[in-house]
């Protein structure tokens, strides 16, 4: 079996992101990676893949990905394009996979293969390439924020008044809000909920926010008035005073790469999407880490049940007869993909899972 170690450097979350890291975010450590015992020799790609599972087929830990293409953080914050019926093949030599044509047969003698990484570009997501993860899951995640982060909340645009003073208004009715709409001319509508509290410094990092529909704006404020009128196009629910608009933004890339972060994350659960109290295999949850703590989209962290404390019956006794402590090791009970990256929280895939994931569970990076 073949061990490599990751060598690519690892920025700062201030050059990735164009803001300057806490202090706590520290380089993570090099993280040894090792080919599975039954890797395949050659992978066609076809339609239904991910970046996920051909990953798994060839290494231990899928977020050694960018290892075996040899790609810097500048590729990795890239969206990553493989296509369907291109060959991938493991160069076992060196320890790296390549793609080929669909002639390429792996590494045997006399066969002529193309040493080419995946395309790596720029410009918006093609509807061709293999995703990184089944996008069943996420879609709604991609559209929809679903979390509003403080800053955002305090200066978004709201509703103050409804056509013929109803409560609620559906599609094809009339609202007027104030605020600043900054040229925007659709917004997506939202009703602020439960704040997402930091469970170690007590801070309220965000707010869930319930998705209500779309509206669009028909007539903007004239002289001497910051009351404009829009229209609602789209209803999930109705909508009503007090709900806020947020712009509507592009859906984030969907093939950046599995890969450990730049930095050493230590977040925690802070939800189960659904209110329920439970997670497992492809559920989403919510942490108190986001790009401000040096996490993108892609990053694989590892989930763990933290350890229980017990008495140690087996042990002398101390004053008064009391039985010693002690705390159990932390056990881990899967692997999380960060899909939607916000200042300090993230949305995370859940891709393996061997216990129920619960609020509170830690994720850590892979090392």
């Amino acid at each position: 079996m073949k061990n490599f170690i990751t060598v690519g450097p690892c920025f700062a979350a201030a050059l990735l992101f164009g803001a300057a890291a806490p202090a706590l975010a520290t380089p993570a450590a090099p993280a040894a990676c090792q080919f599975r015992a039954d890797a395949p020799d050659r992978h066609v790609v076809v339609r239904g893949d991910t970046l996920w599972d051909i990953a798994g087929q060839f290494l231990q830990q899928p977020w050694c990905w960018p290892t075996v293409w040899d790609m810097n953080r500048d590729d990795i914050a890239n969206p990553h394009w493989i296509y369907p019926d291109q060959v991938i093949w493991f160069d076992r030599a060196a320890g790296r996979l390549r793609l080929g044509d669909n002639t390429a047969a792996g590494n045997a003698p006399g066969v002529a293969t193309e040493r080419r990484s995946p395309a790596v570009r720029s410009s918006a997501v093609d509807a061709g390439a293999i995703p990184s993860i089944a996008p069943a899951a996420i879609e709604p995640f991609l559209s929809q924020p679903l979390i509003i982060e403080n800053d955002e909340l305090a200066r978004a645009p709201r509703i103050v008044a409804t056509e013929d003073g109803h409560v609620f208004i559906g599609q094809g009715d009339k609202a007027y809000v104030r605020g600043d709409l900054g040229g925007v001319t659709t917004f997506q509508v939202y009703r602020p909920g439960r704040p997402l509290q930091d469970p170690d410094s007590g801070q309220v990092l965000a707010h869930e926010a319930y998705y209500l529909g779309t509206v669009t704006v028909q007539a903007r404020a004239g002289a001497g008035s910051d009351v404009h009128t829009v229209r609602a196009t789209s209803t999930r629910e109705e909508m009503g005073k007090g709900d806020q608009l947020i712009a509507l933004a592009p859906a984030p890339a969907q093939n950046y790469v599995p890969h450990a972060p730049a930095t050493r994350i230590a977040a925690k659960v802070l939800s189960v999407h659904g209110g329920v109290t439970y997670a497992g295999r492809n559920q989403i949850v919510s942490i108190n880490r986001g790009k401000l703590d040096g996490l993108d989209i892609g990053s694989v962290l590892r989930l763990y049940h933290a350890g229980k404390t017990v008495r140690d019956s087996t042990a002398p006794t101390g004053w008064f007869g009391r039985e010693q402590q002690v705390r159990l090791p932390d056990e881990q009970v899967g692997s999380l993909f960060i899909f939607r990256v916000f200042g300090r929280v993230s949305y995370g895939l859940i891709m393996q899972a061997t216990a129920p994931v619960v609020v509170g569970d830690t994720a850590t990076s892979p090392e």
